[in-house]
């Protein structure tokens, strides 16, 4: 079903989980697909998508060199209909409209997590990050009970489906992106598979592979430059490869609609 422009959200209550860097590389990856991409960037403070895309503007500009990229605001305010007009605005020329939100519980995040066709909860591989969709016991280390986030997508994903067919709605995809540590020490990787897998079918979420902890996604946002610039990065170690290749497991994982040249939605990953 298509009703505007396809409407990926991350969030995440919890800050440090890659929700950033994890949607400025989604939708440069969807630009080098040939789709028109937005995105608002609901963390007025910190604007870190914001700014990785305006340092990408001035290395274009600085460099003479043209590259995939995405128009960007931020918002900044806290009136849900002031933020769905621009919504509306920023949707007019765009395929995908992605939006990144705060690490914290912020009232503006809620309402487009409600709204988003594809959610997107980046998580590090530690109960810490897990504590966030479910609580476990502390000796089996089975899941309890649900968190409070949990509860609230699960409730919007089940108003969501009454208003699939009855407004032309997508259904929403609520996907946990798995952003892996190199520290996780591997009884503890299993116990999180474990209760991933679990609550992953009590509430209805899909699990993707994320990104790992590298030094290089840190090392690109001064130039706004993605791992797939490949072109403009220079000359690229193994760890840069191996990287490039986990950017494209994730971006396969999420199951996009690209639009065709029919005008059609059609499924694809990143080349």
């Amino acid at each position: 079903m298509s009703n505007g422009p396809h409407r990926i959200v991350f969030a995440n209550e919890k800050g440090g989980t890659g929700k950033s860097t994890t949607a400025v590389h989604v939708a440069v990856a969807l630009a080098y697909q040939g789709a028109r991409v937005a995105t608002i960037d609901l963390d007025s403070r910190q604007r870190t998508m914001h700014r990785y895309l305006e340092n990408r503007t001035e290395t274009q500009r600085r460099r003479q060199i043209a590259l995939p990229g995405a128009q960007s605001v931020v918002y900044g305010g806290d009136n849900t209909d002031e933020l769905d007009a621009l919504t509306e605005q920023m949707a007019q020329h765009a395929d995908f409209i992605i939006f990144d939100t705060p690490g914290r519980d912020d009232p503006m995040a809620r309402h487009v997590a409600m709204g988003a066709d594809t959610l997107v909860t980046p998580l590090n591989d530690s109960f810490v990050d897990f504590d966030l969709i479910g609580q476990v016991d502390a000796e089996t280390f089975r899941v309890r009970r649900l968190s409070f986030y949990a509860e609230l997508i699960w409730e919007a994903r089940k108003k969501r489906a009454m208003a699939t067919i009855r407004d032309a709605r997508r259904e929403m995809d609520w996907v946990v992106v798995r952003n892996r540590t190199g520290y996780t020490e591997a009884r503890n990787q299993r116990r999180i598979d474990q209760a991933l897998g679990e609550l992953s079918k009590r509430v209805g979420f899909r699990i993707a592979s994320g990104l790992s902890e590298r030094v290089i996604y840190r090392e690109l946002f001064p130039s706004g430059l993605t791992l797939l610039d490949k072109g403009h990065l220079g000359e690229l170690g193994t760890s840069h490869l191996v990287a490039r290749q986990e950017l494209r497991t994730l971006v396969a994982g999420l199951n996009l609609p690209m639009p065709a040249p029919n005008g059609q939605m059609a499924m694809t990953g990143v080349e």
